[in-house]
């Protein structure tokens, strides 16, 4: 799958993984709306940036809060009506506060679900779209729980679940899209950099947390974001659960859940 003049949204797209992602894929050729509400100053100078590499304005930026499904419907609606419709999604929005674990559910899983499904409104060929891959950031702590951090393991496993039934689900029923998730292991972002405010009840095994870190290391954004090229140019991958480390990647093996329907 070329990007070639393909649309992209990238949700809390202002920093960290995200803004590596909208690099990635404007430098390859998409149009890239940038999703972003917390960091909205540095969407519009990531924006101002990226128009700025090659004069052309295939960069976008909107302010929306993945919380709202209204946001998200008018944000998909205003990059339809801008670019001529959707092809990419990259549901990347998400934090890590054990502390506030209600809004972590909120903003890591209830709000990939939200976005999802308003993106299929555009995206699906039965609704008249173009079809398309949506890639779902999700986290190794999904496959393998991080003992801080049970609430944010719970929501990572949680997307990557849903990421794969919506696949077999769209094969099933002719969207025309494929569902990824690609599954880092610790990145070098603020949200790691913050790591000790963030854990609430389970501080007490932060230092547990950095031995982890100091036994197989971080990644950049820029790695990851590599993965996620992949995910979405190669388009043989529709259900996939890509595991990212500084020792390498891998793709998830797990039984099929494709419906016997016969």
């Amino acid at each position: 799958m070329s990007l070639k003049g393909k649309v992209a949204v990238v949700t809390g797209a202002a920093a960290g993984i995200s803004k590596a992602f909208g690099h990635i894929l404007f430098r390859n050729g998409a149009k890239v709306v940038l999703l972003d509400v917390t960091h909205a100053d540095a969407g519009r100078t990531l924006m101002e940036a990226l128009n700025k590499e090659d004069g052309q304005e295939r960069a976008l930026f909107l302010s929306c809060d993945v919380q709202s499904e209204e946001q998200l419907k008018a944000a998909f609606k205003t990059t339809a009506n801008t670019f001529g419709g959707i092809d990419i999604l990259c549901n990347n929005a998400g934090i890590l506060n054990e502390d506030d674990w209600q809004l972590m559910v909120a903003i890591n899983l209830v709000a990939v679900i939200k976005g999802t499904y308003a993106a299929l409104e555009h995206m699906s060929k039965l609704n008249g779209g173009r079809g398309g891959v949506v890639v779902t950031t999700a986290s190794m702590a999904g496959i393998k729980p991080l003992l801080s951090c049970p609430v944010y393991s719970a929501t990572k496993s949680a997307v990557i679940g849903f990421s794969r039934a919506m696949a077999s689900t769209s094969s099933v029923v002719g969207f025309g899209i494929r569902f990824n998730a690609l599954c880092p292991a610790l990145v070098q972002t603020e949200l790691l950099a913050s790591l000790s405010a963030k854990l609430g009840q389970f501080t007490i095994l932060e230092e547990a947390t950095r031995q982890l870190m100091d036994k197989h290391g971080v990644l950049s954004a820029s790695e990851v974001a590599e993965c996620l090229l992949e995910l979405v140019t190669d388009e043989s991958k529709n259900g996939e659960a890509l595991m990212v480390s500084p020792k390498g990647k891998m793709y998830a093996a797990f039984p099929s859940i494709q419906m016997d329907l016969k």
